[in-house]
């Protein structure tokens, strides 16, 4: 994915502002509190439905103004090939949205995220790996999501039989009632497990050797999902009749996919909680960065790399070698900095803006 044209209007700082990005490094320094932020914020709610710090009705539309415009236009390959021109525009008043994809209405938000594929790196990304279980959990389903297309159906079919178990549980509703949404969980989301399970184990591949090039020091081994209840013990189906009464009891479901985790294993670090901030986020960027790889392996084209203060989250050295590893493939990346990061003050090849006052400038 190559982006050519980015657009925002009402966001944030930004009245109104366009950037014509480069393929390869597009850098956007300025002054904290400048927007640069804000530029990779439109990026990601256009391929996530929210950006990275929060929904859009926390703070994202401009003051004053009732909603937001993004227009992205890209280019990717299609499956004979060949590049092709893709547009989306979100219009999102922080309640309602109306979005657009080539041209035709969007019915449904993920419709129009599954169109454009961002990886994110910001400051809040080491929550991936030291935070709770949500964030991982959306990690796994956001990379589903876009390698392989029934997921999503999936995805729904389970997360609406959740939803009317658990309203059955709070309302004291009837046993047979119950074997009927317990069996609708069971169906949906055994195979969802089993996706789960086997994109975790591809990305540990990838994670394993992208942390012995990137940071060797963290000795990543392993990618482990627990899957939400005794998986090797008992089924799904089982397992909801056993925790039955103690849910009736919480009145919610307390086994099953929603409540997955997935753990990184490391050689000589017992575990997340003795991860210091360093190296929880080089582990979320080695992740992360598994992720974008995975994904251009299973869809042919890589999707766009967004790095936002690049330079107050890695040491120069890690800089250096993330930038490295990024250049020797074909992925658009976006980097943030107040400053240009050591590793490229000196390289000639990257596109170069500025951020100031609302606006954004390309420097020659």
């Amino acid at each position: 994915m190559q982006i050519r044209r980015l657009s925002l209007h009402q966001l944030r700082r930004f009245d109104a502002a366009e950037l014509l990005p480069q393929p390869g490094i597009n850098l956007l320094t300025g002054d904290n509190g400048a927007g640069k932020t804000s530029v990779l914020e439109a990026l990601h709610l256009m391929a996530y439905g929210r950006s990275f710090r929060g929904r859009v009705r926390d703070g994202l539309i401009r003051q004053g103004q009732e909603s937001l415009e993004i227009f992205v236009e890209w280019d990717e390959s299609n499956a004979e090939g060949s590049e092709i021109r893709r547009r989306a525009g979100l219009r999102h008043s922080g309640q309602d949205w109306k979005g657009r994809l080539d041209g035709e209405d969007v019915a449904q938000l993920g419709n129009l995220c599954a169109a454009l594929a961002v990886v994110t790196f910001e400051p809040g990304s080491h929550a991936l790996v030291s935070g709770g279980g949500e964030p991982r959990r959306r990690f796994l389903d956001w990379g589903l999501f876009h390698v392989e297309p029934d997921f999503l159906s999936l995805w729904r079919r389970y997360s609406r039989a959740l939803k009317q178990r658990n309203a059955l549980l709070k309302q004291g509703g009837s046993p047979r009632m119950l074997d009927t949404w317990d069996h609708e969980l069971a169906e949906a989301g055994e195979p969802l497990t089993s996706r789960r399970l086997h994109y975790l184990e591809r990305l540990q591949g990838r994670a394993v050797e992208l942390a012995a090039n990137l940071a060797p020091q963290l000795d990543l081994q392993s990618m482990t999902l627990s899957p939400g209840w005794r998986r090797h013990e008992v089924s799904l189906a089982d397992a909801l009749l056993l925790a039955r009464e103690r849910d009736r009891q919480a009145g919610y479901t307390s086994v099953g996919p929603h409540r997955a985790d997935w753990s990184v294993g490391f050689g000589s670090i017992p575990g997340r909680d003795a991860l210091s901030r360093g190296q929880a986020k080089l582990t979320a960027l080695t992740c992360l960065l598994a992720q974008a790889e995975d994904y251009a392996v299973e869809r042919g084209h890589w999707p766009v790399i967004a790095l936002d203060d690049l330079g107050s989250e890695l040491d120069r050295n890690h800089q250096g070698r993330v930038l490295d590893r990024l250049l020797a493939g074909p992925a658009q990346i976006f980097i943030t900095a107040t400053e240009t990061p050591a590793p490229l003050q000196d390289r000639t090849d990257i596109a170069r803006f500025h951020v100031e006052h609302g606006q954004v400038t390309g420097v020659p």
